[in-house]
């Protein structure tokens, strides 16, 4: 399925038309459903500074090694549904990478938004912390390298949650993508957490995830992007190949992953960690595959506001004053190990500084710089990456 570029420039000059909201737009009462569109613009900028490899970057490059790559990085249209009764439905696609978001419908127990049944497609509760949060908010431009390489997000399936405003357990059984051609592989996932504070401005979260699922094909592949989301070059990466005992494809049976996380908001101040563990079954006798990586990040908000929560994951306010928006000043270190035995998939470790600024109530502003090392075998690359994001949504 694919959005043709007028059908997506009209969403978009209607979302522009529309008084400026942080809420989705109201569009009509459908069969006793409450019918709402949201919507989600990115537009990406990398600038590489490289020990001499290729990053994939075409729009320009010069000779000394620096490499620059301009993009739209998601276009993100969504319709939501509330009702009829304790129902509620979703419909979401990314015209930018042509694929299926969230497509599900979800059954809520009584008054309660922690009890319920959902179909579709949905994040699995075996993604991480980060990956369950909103897009629209995220910390920094890159997803950490656990959320993008040993995380399972999207699958077509099944789950119930139970729970109250500060724990809840999660089961889902699911399958493939609904996007044709994209990740496969049945599975479970089980997430549970507990906030034994949740107070405004002061927040303590623990969680825990863990999933089990089939290797698509007997082959999976891990790798990690130099914390650059559109760069197709990884550097770190545990290969493709069909027969090499060094590589994890077409040699594989299961893959299970354990996640432990936690959050911790004192005003302004935002702290959050998460750590994972994947364990590959390896078929032919060969060894078994372990990797892991963890991230810890601190966010402050300069102007002021604080942080909210729900489902088990931060929430960002509106800025307290609009005109002057709301500032932000992030770090993270974040580290992911892809070596084990004879699958040498290489190790990288980066810091991440960034400033965002949340202006008004549908625009975002972010830059980052990024210093990354890599190291595979024998080899090694160290580039320095600069990143900027504007983003548009409503």
């Amino acid at each position: 399925m694919k959005l043709s570029r007028s059908t997506l420039t009209l969403a978009l000059l209607a979302a522009v038309a529309a008084p400026a909201a942080h809420a989705e737009i109201a569009l009509d009462v459908i069969g006793g459903s409450e019918v709402s569109f949201e919507g989600l613009v990115q537009a990406d900028f990398y600038n590489f500074d490289t020990d001499g490899i290729d990053y994939g970057a075409d729009s320009a490059s010069d000779l000394d090694g620096k490499d620059y790559l301009q993009e739209m990085r998601r276009a993100e249209l969504v319709l939501k549904g509330k009702g009829p009764g304790n129902f509620e439905w979703v419909l979401g696609y990314d015209a930018k990478d042509d694929k299926f978001l969230d497509a599900n419908i979800k059954y809520k127990f009584g008054n309660n938004a922690n009890h319920f049944f959902q179909v579709g497609q949905f994040k699995q509760p075996g993604a991480t912390m980060e990956e369950l949060s909103s897009t629209k908010n995220n910390d920094f431009v890159s997803k950490s390298s656990i959320t993008n390489s040993l995380g399972t997000p999207r699958r077509v399936g099944a789950q119930y949650n139970y729970g109250d405003n500060n724990w809840a357990l999660t089961a889902s059984y699911f399958g493939r993508e609904l996007t044709r051609n994209r990740e496969h592989g049945s599975g479970y996932a089980l997430r549970g957490y507990w906030a034994p504070i949740n107070e405004t401005g002061n927040i303590l979260h623990f969680g825990a995830s863990y999933i089990d699922k089939d290797t698509d094909s007997d082959g999976i592949r891990l790798r990690a992007r130099p914390m650059a989301d559109l760069v197709p070059t990884r550097f770190v990466d545990t290969g493709s190949s069909l027969t090499s005992a060094a590589s994890l494809n077409n040699r594989t049976d299961r893959a299970s992953t354990i996640g432990v996380e936690g959050l911790w908001v004192h005003g302004p101040f935002k702290l959050q960690g998460e750590y994972m563990s994947i364990d590959v079954k390896r078929t032919d006798g060969l060894d078994d595959f372990s990797g892991n990586g963890y991230y810890v990040s601190g966010l402050w908000n300069i102007t002021g506001e604080t942080w909210g929560y729900k489902a088990g994951v931060p929430t960002t306010p509106l800025p307290d004053d609009p005109t002057k928006g709301l500032w932000q000043l992030g770090l993270r270190y974040d580290t992911i190990d892809l070596t084990d035995g004879a699958v040498v998939g290489g190790e990288m470790d980066s810091i991440t500084a960034g400033v965002n600024w949340y202006w008004r109530s549908n625009f975002k502003f972010m830059l980052n710089y990024a210093m990354v090392k890599q190291e595979k075998g024998v080899l090694n690359d160290d580039p320095n990456v600069i990143e900027a994001r504007v983003q548009f949504y409503w």
